[in-house]
């Protein structure tokens, strides 16, 4: 917010120039009007205007061309009493209002050029009219005010765009940094929330009959929800900021984590035959991350979605880019094999976001993911 004095201490600071600095150039210009009450009057009437020049800044402007006129017109010695006058136009061009502003600059340098030839008795005896150089040096004052406004009017109105531009690329980063939270916790909970599903049908079909296996569902059921907290707490912690983040209680999700996947799908009764074909490994951290999370929805689908039991995991560094296949002999237990809910589509924009692609449909029986994920550029 602005500060209030500021339009009061800097009208008086233009009051000061304009009486001091008139005062003495009136000094060195004898065939003038020496400054009297009325002279004083307009020389502070101009300041007085520029209290209201951000509330009324076309108003202002027309108001200090006219007392400006005024001044000129009586005779009254040349000097910086065009100070409110240029502070006027500054503003009003600042403000948006550069037609106000150039009009009344105009009417002013005209008038006082013809006034002195259209009311010649106003002068008194002896006052001269302006001569060339008086004249081209008022057209030159008023060119320089006009520069220095459309000037920084241009520069501020560059230092707008910079920040509007700065202002919508931090909302996009926050937009794309909740789409990522999104899509892991859609994967976490997607995962976990499966694997206990499953596990707990398991422990009430086996609890009276053969409570020890009842009691291993219920184990697996515990570990995986115990895992899934701490990676729901590890995500949510970024909302917080860096200072706020606790340190992660599992290591980032990775290609090197694939055997964890295994054996909770194991867990959920899906046998997963992993193949890694051409060192996958050395692919960048967030393309891994991006292939860990696109196995895990995948393995996740066809323990929600399939009565197949076994599945198959292929990962392999093809050129600049690694490629992941899951798949699984299916056949389908579920309308929603066809891949239109969230799943699918988060899988997809994972993909996307490296410049990569993703397909996925039926496939002989059963049903087929294959991603295509460059690797170029992602360190």
């Amino acid at each position: 917010m602005s500060d209030p004095r500021r339009p009061v201490l800097s009208s008086l600071a233009v009051a000061a120039v304009q009486v001091v600095g008139t005062v003495a150039a009136g000094q060195r210009q004898p065939d003038r009007v020496h400054l009297d009450a009325l002279g004083y009057a307009l020389l502070l009437l101009g300041p007085a205007l520029l209290l209201f020049r951000h509330r009324h800044p076309a108003a202002v402007m027309a108001g200090a061309t006219a007392v400006t006129v005024g001044y000129l017109a009586a005779g009254y010695p040349y000097g910086p009493a065009f100070a409110s006058l240029a502070v006027a136009f500054f503003t009003a061009v600042q403000h948006g209002r550069r037609r106000t502003a150039w009009a009344c600059g105009g009417a002013f340098y005209l008038a006082q050029l013809l006034l002195p030839y259209a009311l010649p008795n106003t002068l008194p005896n002896g006052v001269q009219r302006p001569n060339g150089w008086q004249e081209l040096g008022i057209a030159g004052i008023l060119l320089l005010i006009a520069t220095g406004a459309e000037l920084a009017r241009v520069s501020r109105e560059r230092v707008a765009a910079t920040r509007a531009a700065a202002e919508e690329a931090r909302r996009r980063r926050a937009d794309e940094e909740r789409l990522r939270m999104a899509r892991e916790l859609h994967d976490i909970l997607a995962h976990s929330l499966s694997l206990i599903h499953v596990q707990a049908g398991v422990a009430l079909e086996l609890v009276d009959s053969r409570p020890e296996q009842a009691r291993t569902a219920l184990a697996t059921i515990k570990a995986a929800s115990k895992e899934a907290l701490g990676e729901v707490r590890q995500v949510l912690g970024t909302l917080r900021g860096p200072e706020a983040t606790a340190a992660p209680r599992t290591p980032a999700p990775g290609l090197d984590r694939l055997d964890e996947l295994v054996e909770q799908a194991g867990r959920a009764g899906l046998a997963v035959t992993l193949l890694p074909e051409g060192a996958p490994q050395e692919a960048p951290a967030a393309v891994q991350r991006a292939a860990f999370r696109i196995v895990q929805e995948a393995l996740t689908n066809v323990i929600r979605h399939s009565a197949a039991r076994t599945a198959t995991v292929a990962l392999a560094r093809e050129g600049e880019a690694l490629t992941v296949r899951v798949e699984d002999p299916g056949p389908a237990g579920s309308s929603e094999v066809g891949g239109s809910g969230a799943g699918l589509i988060g899988m997809r924009e994972r993909a996307a976001a490296f410049g990569g692609t993703l397909e996925a449909g039926p496939h002989g029986t059963g049903f087929r993911v294959r991603a295509h994920l460059p690797t170029r550029g992602d360190e």
